[in-house]
């Protein structure tokens, strides 16, 4: 009776020690043991000699926590809060292993303070070249599930040492990142650039030219991820209306204006106007063709247009009274005060600095060819972080807005081409009214359309999707427009204004691991159940001979 008492207790107790293991292995959140996932790696880039983004794409690392105090070798899990210029440059300043950043799905939901501080970091982030990797990642419950328990294992570090060993030791789960692709990182020195042009000819003999533009292209911590709504979608979709009103006016040839039209869509533009300056460049090799000569009224460019109650006139010197420019602008100045008063209106002049290898913008690509030109943009300063954010989506525009900025800029130009004001036509005339209505319908198609895929610069002549959408904007210029040209711009090989490299997009994976203190909790419990054991037969005579006597004892 005794013996098999001890048997049945060594047995319970062997019995609760596995089970305490197994569940301890276990964890309280359905994150998977493994989960492969698509990362998207921050750029790399070198703008002349000037050196940008990560040079590193190689991650073997486990998962810590930013509240974390040691980030080492590890790799830091964030969310979008949690990334801010302190963070980012912790993990720089302690040698972490990477970054990974998680990307809401629906950026709508996110409060404005939070989007501010983060497009503030992520500017910062792409001012300097770091060899840490930083990858961003869309969430979903996996990634969360792992995001929540790194958050909880960095909390627990404010326990006391003795909470905290015996957590790593028992209840402790680690996550392992890893991005398995071992090839080295290849520059791209082949990308091409396209810039389309178009033309509504006026009438009269050798009439000025108004030439209006603006660059497709996007920028972001990430390419994969660089969406490009207000910057600069709202830009190029303001174009495509424009042209689609003054073809709608051009088409009766009594309305034609004495000015043509000309419009362009520029590539490149996030990485010093390229697209620009070798399309202007080839426009002055060929001056008796171009329309981009001595006639030139005025350029006007269309960057950053589809928010906010501010409209700025950017320019490289102040107009002269007089000229086509200063009459534009006292248009523009006319319709503001007339219809939209509550919209804060300014001119902002910066001088082009020939010694400087950036220009701020678009405009100043013209200036220097002694070209006038200015850019109309709800931004004050060319450095906002808005103009070059992954969280510049749908949801940093408004359409009304962008409507509105619309209206200000057509109702500008006809009431300048026609010279409306000096013919006594009252301030609050509307042209584009009726059937040449701005349609809402349209500008949202035109917008979801634009933001449908990422536009880098160094994804639009390499993806099926980015070459597609190249091609249903050069479908739109000739629908609407004539002597429509496409202009494919590739670099010198040898020395190239934008070298650009691959690795942008990587598989990635997350292991649920142990850490090595579980191993030695786990060989306790299994070392205690085989000394029981051990420890029973051993004793097994010894216990035998007393049970046996006591049996006896008591049958007397």
């Amino acid at each position: 009776m005794y013996i098999s008492t001890m048997t049945l207790w060594s047995t319970r107790v062997a019995a609760l020690l596995l089970l305490s293991a197994h569940l301890l292995h276990a964890s309280a959140l359905p994150a998977a043991s493994s989960y492969e996932f698509t990362a998207y790696r921050m750029q790399q880039y070198h703008l002349h000699q000037d050196k940008y983004g990560c040079r590193g794409a190689i991650v073997v690392a486990e998962a810590r926590s930013a509240d974390d105090t040691t980030l080492t070798r590890r790799c830091v899990i964030m969310k979008l809060p949690d990334f801010t210029v302190e963070r980012y440059q912790e993990a720089r300043r302690q040698n972490a292993a990477a970054v990974l950043i998680l990307m809401p799905q629906n950026i709508s939901t996110v409060s404005e303070d939070v989007i501010q501080g983060f497009m503030l970091s992520e500017s910062d982030a792409l001012k300097k070249e770091t060899l840490m990797p930083v990858y961003v990642v869309p969430e979903d419950e996996q990634l969360l599930c792992m995001y929540t328990e790194v958050k909880q294992a960095a909390a627990t570090k404010s326990a006391s040492i003795l909470v905290r060993v015996l957590r790593s030791m028992v209840t402790a789960t680690a996550f392992q990142i890893l991005v398995s692709n071992n090839s080295p990182i290849k520059a791209i020195t082949d990308t091409s650039i396209v810039t389309l042009e178009g033309v509504l000819p006026g009438i009269g003999e050798d009439p000025p030219t108004i030439v209006i533009t603006a660059h497709y292209d996007s920028f972001g911590l990430a390419p994969w991820m660089a969406y490009g709504a207000d910057s600069n979608g709202s830009g190029v979709t303001i174009l495509l209306e424009l042209i689609r009103l003054f073809h709608r006016l051009y088409s009766d040839p009594r309305n034609k204006a004495p000015y043509h039209l000309l419009f362009s869509l520029t590539g490149g533009g996030k990485y010093n106007f390229l697209g620009t300056k070798r399309w202007v460049e080839e426009n002055m090799e060929h001056a008796e063709s171009s329309l981009l000569h001595d006639s030139v009224a005025f350029v006007v460019c269309l960057d950053t247009l589809g928010s906010g109650d501010e409209l700025f006139l950017h320019v490289s010197r102040p107009p002269k009274a007089g000229s086509p420019q200063y009459g534009f602008i006292q248009h523009l100045e006319e319709v503001i005060s007339s219809r939209f008063s509550w919209v804060r209106f300014g001119t902002v002049h910066k001088k082009i600095k020939l010694q400087e290898s950036t220009v701020a913008w678009e405009h100043e690509r013209y200036g220097m060819k002694h070209i006038p030109g200015f850019t109309l943009s709800h931004l004050e300063d060319p450095k906002s972080e808005r103009r070059g954010s992954i969280l510049d989506t749908m949801s940093q525009v408004d359409i009304r807005k962008l409507k509105r900025n619309t209206i200000i800029i057509a109702e500008s130009l006809v009431r300048y081409m026609y010279n409306l004001s000096d013919k006594g036509s009252p301030k609050e005339i509307q042209v584009f009214r009726g059937s040449l209505d701005i349609l809402d319908t349209r500008l949202s198609a035109l917008m979801t359309m634009l933001t449908s895929v990422p536009r880098a610069t160094q994804l639009m002549d390499k993806e099926p999707r980015h070459t597609l959408l190249i091609n249903s904007l050069e479908q739109e210029f000739r629908r609407y427009l004539q002597q429509v040209y496409r202009h494919t711009f590739r670099q010198d090989r040898k020395d190239p204004d934008v070298t650009f490299f691959d690795q942008m997009k990587q598989p990635m994976m997350m292991y649920r691991v142990k850490p090595a203190a579980f191993d030695l909790f786990l060989g306790g419990c299994i070392a205690g159940y085989l000394g029981i054991v051990y420890y029973a037969i051993q004793n097994f005579g010894r216990l035998y001979t007393k049970v046996t006597a006591r049996m006896k004892s008591k049958q007397q």
